[in-house]
């Protein structure tokens, strides 16, 4: 039984590519592209796949690089569940200019799931009703309506599958209007959600423990970037800080934490423990170029070193 679903309603084809720099009008001569599946919810089942878990990763795929993306999945062994949509699955470009290691990441617009298909995709939902755990992450196409993220999470609900959502905007107010189990917004994100215009950091908890009331969510895990996460439940709150690494790329850091945090859970680890090594995981992430993801080796190093620095007893 696999125990971990992923979600992606925005799925991608990313492709990588370096030149010495970027300017206008002229040719810029790049590196031979790397092409690698992308969006949200296909790095968390990567990472997972990475750190010896297992899962099955549901998203819409359209056209030839619907086609190149399924393949991409299958070669690093990862469980697939695709819809066949009418809409090619989009394209996104992302160039590292090598004379000053500056990144340029362009984002085409996502594919619109017709209503038709987004019946089917929570019709697809029913071969993995003993599920633990949902993870809705990635954005959604501007077309397409907010209501399908509740339709998912009460889907699980019915279930007792638990939702992790890790996104933006209007779909994020849906979630957790719908409730959920986790969510991992960033100071932005989490000052938005509860109204607020710009949050200090004496404030977090406060404002995550205001949604906790609420029901919304049942832990708040609360991205600050370089210095790590801030986990806030009913009845504790701790700031987990990472090392200082050198950083080339910010590409799936978010999702490197929720796929370790998720599998930690999984394995039994408690929420402050899986929390740890989901900030490993997120800051390993940050040492590779591209959207090459966290590395084993790199997630186990930085986990032991949070764990010198913030022992769990």
């Amino acid at each position: 039984m696999v125990k971990i679903i992923t979600i992606t309603l925005n799925p991608a084809l990313d492709c990588s590519s370096t030149t010495p720099r970027i300017f206008a009008d002229g040719k810029l001569r790049c590196s031979a592209p790397v092409f690698e599946p992308g969006g949200g919810g296909i790095n968390v089942s990567r990472v997972i796949q990475r750190l010896g878990g297992e899962s099955v990763a549901i998203y819409p795929a359209g056209g030839s690089s619907g086609e190149n993306l399924n393949n991409l999945l299958l070669a690093e062994g990862i469980q697939i569940q695709p819809l066949t949509c009418e809409s090619w699955t989009r394209q996104n470009l992302n160039v590292v200019t090598t004379l000053d290691n500056a990144q340029y990441r362009f984002i085409m617009p996502g594919a619109n799931l017709t209503a038709a298909e987004q019946t089917q995709l929570i019709s697809m939902l029913e071969a993995y009703s003993e599920a633990e755990y949902c993870i809705i992450s990635g954005s959604i196409p501007d077309e397409m309506s907010e209501n399908l993220v509740s339709n998912i999470i009460q889907h699980c609900r019915l279930h007792n599958i638990k939702v992790i959502f890790d996104g933006s905007g209007p779909a994020l107010e849906k979630a957790v209007s719908t409730g959920v189990y986790l969510i991992k917004p960033n100071t932005n994100e989490l000052a938005a959600l509860t109204g607020a215009e710009y949050l200090e950091p004496e404030e977090l908890e406060a404002k995550a423990r205001e949604i906790i009331s609420l029901g919304q969510a049942e832990v708040v895990l609360v991205s600050l970037g370089p210095q790590g996460a801030l986990l806030v439940t009913e009845s504790l709150c701790e700031q987990i800080v990472p090392p200082r690494v050198k950083k080339n790329s910010t590409v799936g850091a978010g999702d490197s934490m929720v796929g370790a945090t998720i599998v930690a859970l999984v394995d039994g680890l408690s929420i402050r423990e899986a929390t740890r090594r989901g900030v490993a995981a997120g800051t390993a992430a940050t040492m590779n170029h591209g959207s090459e993801l966290c590395k084993t080796e790199d997630v186990e190093s930085i986990y032991q070193w949070i764990l010198k620095k913030q022992p769990l007893n």
